[in-house]
């Protein structure tokens, strides 16, 4: 297990000072994080890292997966997709399968904390099966700026008896709510196996290992195979690159458990790839590896993250951490992270040309891509690594208990 100690050459004594600093009036308190996949995504990876780092620093913290049954997690990426704006046709039967198996898995899992952390929708309605005797906070990861109302209306319900409401971004603060908002980014773990760097003869071992030749430039978007991440217009982008660059793509993404679609847009990305799949020239990869992720975004000239909708996008993060070029849109948290033309480039979801064209001159000015990754890195450690993640739970925590 990771000691606060081992981070010191990376963020600084000061930073790691102030950690048990804030730490001090927690000790013997209670904090459970309860969310709904235990791999898969950035919520998962966050908790990995975050729920460790709280106890080293002398907090008692835990971390419960919510279960769940298949029509469940169907029900709640339905609701995932429209709180992010898509429509739905809110029924009867959704919302009774919703609250049955919150209400299912309250019966058995035990709430002995000081404070509730409760993040995005799956578990939400959990506070309603309880006694009531601590804060509860709930930390929702999506884009809120434009929900669906129906939607939005129901899961309103829930939000009205938490204590507060933690967001990545203002543009997600909604002003019908009367709650405490906070702002904490989501941050990285730079000592995790997808993280810190890894010998050249590992890099070079696991690419070959699941079929990635080095022969050419690489082109990597690292993320779910979900429809907001816009993987075969990533497809698109390629394709325009290609006529003016020899290059290959790669798409490599988990399957969460919590995300029934993945198979469905996998298949859909595959399609769109065709013959260039055949050719070798576009590689779809469903793997759980953080080496092999760590591997791709060491060893690729630029890094696409095209999403249409992003609560914050880790995956941006990794790539700065490791000084690559990244083009992403400039949409939700991104733009926090990718400063144009100083971190990174920002282009709008939906310009095609104008991202490939983007792409093709990093491709051609490879010392442009140089000067975007030395500052992206920096940004990164002043900014978005899990130290500093720590830090801002523990001030909330500080907040909020001493309130209560």
């Amino acid at each position: 297990m990771r000691t606060l100690e081992d981070y010191r050459d990376i963020v600084g004594d000061d930073v790691i000072a102030e950690i048990y600093r804030l730490a001090r009036p927690l000790y013997g308190k209670k904090v459970i994080h309860i969310n709904s996949t235990y791999y898969g995504g950035g919520v998962a990876e966050i908790l990995y890292s975050l729920v460790p780092l709280l106890n080293a620093a002398g907090i008692d913290a835990d971390w419960r997966m919510l279960r769940g049954t298949p029509e469940f997690f169907n029900i709640t990426k339905k609701f995932h997709n429209a709180i992010q704006g898509e429509s739905i046709r809110m029924t009867d039967i959704k919302a009774s399968l919703y609250l049955e198996n919150n209400q299912e898995f309250a019966s058995y899992c035990k709430i002995d904390a000081d404070c509730v952390v409760i993040h995005d929708p799956q578990p939400l309605p959990l506070i309603r099966f309880y006694k009531k005797r601590q804060p509860w906070i709930w930390r929702c990861h999506v884009d809120l700026s434009h929900p669906n109302e129906d939607l939005w209306y129901f899961l309103k319900g829930f939000i009205l008896a938490y204590d507060g409401i933690i967001v990545s971004d203002e543009q997600y603060v909604r002003k019908e709510l009367p709650m405490k908002y906070t702002i904490i980014d989501p941050a990285i773990d730079p000592l995790s196996s997808k993280n810190k760097e890894i010998p050249e003869e590992l890099i070079d071992r696991t690419l070959r290992k699941y079929g990635v030749p080095r022969d050419k430039p690489l082109i990597t978007q690292i993320s779910r195979f979900d429809k907001w991440k816009d993987p075969e217009n990533v497809i698109e982008v390629y394709k325009l690159v290609r006529k003016e660059c020899d290059c290959r793509l790669v798409l490599c993404g988990s399957m969460a458990s919590d995300d029934p679609e993945g198979m469905e847009i996998f298949d859909k990305t595959r399609t769109a790839a065709g013959s260039l799949i055949d050719n070798n020239d576009v590689l779809l990869l469903t793997v759980e590896d953080n080496i092999l992720v760590n591997a791709l975004q060491s060893k690729s000239s630029v890094i696409l993250q095209k999403s249409i909708r992003e609560g914050f996008g880790l995956t941006v993060t990794e790539a700065l951490w490791k000084g690559k070029p990244v083009v992403a849109s400039n949409v939700g948290g991104i733009p926090r992270q990718v400063i144009d033309n100083k971190t990174g480039f920002l282009v709008e979801p939906y310009d095609i040309r104008g991202c490939a064209e983007i792409v093709i001159s990093i491709l051609k000015h490879p010392k442009v891509g140089q000067y975007l990754g030395a500052n992206g890195k920096e940004h990164v450690r002043k900014n978005f690594l899990m130290t500093r993640h720590v830090i801002d739970d523990l001030k909330l925590l500080n907040k909020v208990l001493n309130e209560h």
